[in-house]
Order: structure tokens, then sequence, then C-alpha cells
């Protein structure tokens, strides 16, 4: 009985919120991002979709995404993570897999007034004309496919777009940005799944991966790579992001990389200081527990919330959305602006100050207007960028298929 006032009441402070975050963004920036294609590479929202109780038609409190708020933000399309623990291996990484690109596709079945299932580039651009939303769909980790090919295969079928090769940990034929190496890079059978990707037209998805599997990548690979959600190494020392060189060379591939807002990848204060207080890290998992006891899903959404409940009450560094831009910037800088987008992270990482769902992206045109970018190349990092990828990696599928 309680709890539904106390629901609308805290829907109505966000509606409020976001309405005043609207009139301090200029009208220019207003009418270029809603003009704009704006594709977000990376969001963990497919998590709350395998939830019978979570409906993404409706706003919500909580969380980062759903399709009231990506209407909010201008969003034009999005790539649900495809995501499980890279500990889980064989059969069961492949089921669960399967269950969660079901629960895209069901989710796009169930709303087709606003969702469209999109595989092309042409395809989000025809979603943007209907003023609908284009949902695709990138596997986080290359432990799904249980090391079968048959099923890279399948997950091409269903419609999955890319493949990011590891996790957080090694897997057969691949290392990790997060563990210790045990394959020098990639195997043999790890270049012949970017190979089959190629072939397949899925985007080669190098977050996540250790600096030896990138560079083995780019020898391997025909087609045009992304990272789907990483940062600059320079700004921010996180084994997850890229270094100037690497962002250098993967431009000079005519990839992009796609900028992750996690404050984690953001802030080098923000690492420095959880390395020196490891306690801290006990007293978030505690809360989460607290709020969430076993629930998984609720505990991705809710370290979020901690975490930042915890910046604005000065137990952690705050970390500002801003800082987001200054990653922008520096990747625009050593790489060139035809090579940087957008893979938020949202609903599976925390959020910095200021970013707290998908409303604030227009926030992001506005600064970069600010700064002096040009209204062309905004709209590159919006999303045009990660069409030219997609769009690239397509043509060499066909011509690959086509001998």
């Amino acid at each position: 009985m309680i709890r539904r006032p106390l629901a609308l009441l805290s829907l109505l402070g966000t509606l409020m919120i976001t309405a005043i975050l609207a009139q301090s963004i200029s009208d220019k920036a207003k009418k270029l991002h809603f003009s704009s294609i704006v594709i977000d590479t990376h969001d963990d929202t497919t998590q709350r979709l395998l939830d019978s109780h979570f409906d993404i038609a409706v706003p919500h409190t909580d969380g980062n995404i759903d399709i009231p708020r990506m209407r909010d933000g201008g969003l034009t399309a999005i790539f649900f993570s495809i995501w499980i623990d890279g500990k889980i291996l064989g059969p069961e990484a492949v089921k669960r897999a399967l269950d969660q690109i079901d629960a895209v596709r069901e989710t796009v079945r169930k709303h087709p007034d606003e969702l469209i299932l999109a595989t092309t580039a042409d395809e989000i651009r025809e979603a943007k004309k209907q003023k609908k939303i284009a949902a695709l769909m990138g596997v986080e980790g290359g432990h799904m496919m249980g090391n079968d090919l048959a099923v890279l295969r399948t997950f091409a079928a269903l419609g999955v777009r890319y493949m990011t090769l590891t996790h957080m940990q090694n897997n057969e034929w691949a290392d990790s940005s997060t563990a210790k190496p045990e394959h020098n890079g990639l195997t043999d059978f790890g270049k012949q799944v970017v190979r089959e990707m190629n072939r397949l037209g899925m985007i080669v998805d190098i977050s996540h991966v250790s600096d030896k599997t990138f560079y083995d990548v780019l020898e391997t690979t025909k087609a045009p790579v992304f990272a789907s959600h990483s940062s600059c190494r320079a700004l921010c020392n996180a084994a997850r992001n890229m270094t100037d060189d690497m962002i250098r060379d993967l431009a000079k591939h005519d990839g992009v990389m796609q900028i992750n807002y996690h404050v984690g990848f953001l802030s080098q204060e923000f690492r420095d200081f959880e390395a020196a207080h490891p306690d801290v890290e006990k007293e978030i998992g505690d809360e989460v527990k607290k709020r969430c006891g076993t629930d998984e899903t609720c505990a991705g959404v809710a370290g979020d919330q901690v975490v930042r409940d915890m910046m604005k009450a000065g137990k952690l560094p705050k970390v500002d959305w801003t800082l987001i831009v200054d990653h922008i910037d520096h990747a625009v800088k050593v790489g060139g602006v035809d090579h940087v987008g957008l893979g938020s992270d949202f609903d599976g990482a925390v959020m910095p100050l200021g970013m707290e769902d998908v409303t604030r992206l227009p926030e992001i045109t506005d600064a970069l207007l600010k700064k002096g970018y040009s209204e062309s190349d905004i709209r590159k990092i919006l999303g045009e960028n990660t069409l030219r990828v997609l769009s690239a990696v397509q043509k060499v599928s066909r011509d690959l298929n086509s001998h």
C-alpha cells in the first residue's frame, strides 16, 4: 500500500530533475542531439529483461535504461549486452547466452511500436525515420560460444552483431586484460574465430582483451574492429582502458573506441582511493547484499546506486560526468574524430555524478559544442562512426562470402 505513492513521488522527482536539466542545455544542442543518430554500443540492461517483474516500456526510478528514458535521452540504437560470468563454461554458458538473446528478441516482439530489431546500419537509420529505437545485441565474452564455431554462427543468425573476445577471465583461446596471460594473445583457434566473425559480418570487439590479444586481432582481421566500452589509459590507468598507441593503431585500421562511463575507468583519483582502501569494497558489497540478498539482477543495479550514494556522502572521491567528455576529447586528439563513439556500460557499471541515466546524454552533446566541436564531428561521435564500422564489416562479409 505504501510503496506505490513513494515510487510515484520518486518518479515525479526524477522527471522534475530531467526537466530542469533540459532547460540548461542550449537549443542548438537539443536540436543537434535529437536530430542525430545516437548509438550506445554497450548496455547491460539485458539482465533486467530476464526478470519477469521488469517492464522496459514503463519509466523506472532505479537503473539507467527503459524506453521512456531512452526517448528522453534521444537514444536511437542500443546494443544489449549478452553477458554471463567468465567462469561459467561449456553447455551452460551457451544456454544462458541463448536465453538472453531470446529475452532481447521477445522484448522487441512485445513492444513493436517502440522497438525494432536491427542488424545493419540501414536498419538503424530506418528505425530513426520510424521514430523507433533500434535494438541490437553484442555477446560480451567469447567463452559463451563454447569453443564451437557452430554456436558463433547461431549467434550471428539470431542477430548478434558483435562479440567481445574475452571478459574478465582468459578463455581457452584468448587472453583477457584482467588475467595473467596464458596464450600470449590469440591462439590459432582464436584467430580462426576472428576470421569467422569477419565472414559472418560480426564486429570483433576488443574491449576486455589483453594488449597482445588486441594486436593479434589487428594482424588477423580483414574488417575494422571496435572497443565497445573502453576509455583512455593515459587519463586513468586501468588495464581495461586503451593506451594512446592502441588508440592510434585502432584508428589506422578504421576502427572506433566507444568511451565507457564507469567511474573506475574515468577517474585515476577514484582508482587510487579504491586501491588504498580495500575495506570500502567490503562496505559496498555488504550494503548491496543488504538491499538485494542473492538477487544478482538487483545487485547489478543497486551497486551503481550504492557507490554514487557514497560519493555524494564524501565516503568516496566524487567522479563528475564531465570526465566522459575529457576521455572523448583525449581519444579524438590521439586517434581522430572519426574513431570515437559512446559505450556507456549503463546498468552494468557505476555511473559518474550527473550521468545517472540515459536521459543525460544530451549533456554530452552540449558539452562538445561548448568545447568547439563542429556539428558534423559531434554527429560522428554520437553514432555515425559506429554506423561506418557496421557497414564496413558487412561489406567485408559480403566480399568473403562471394568467393
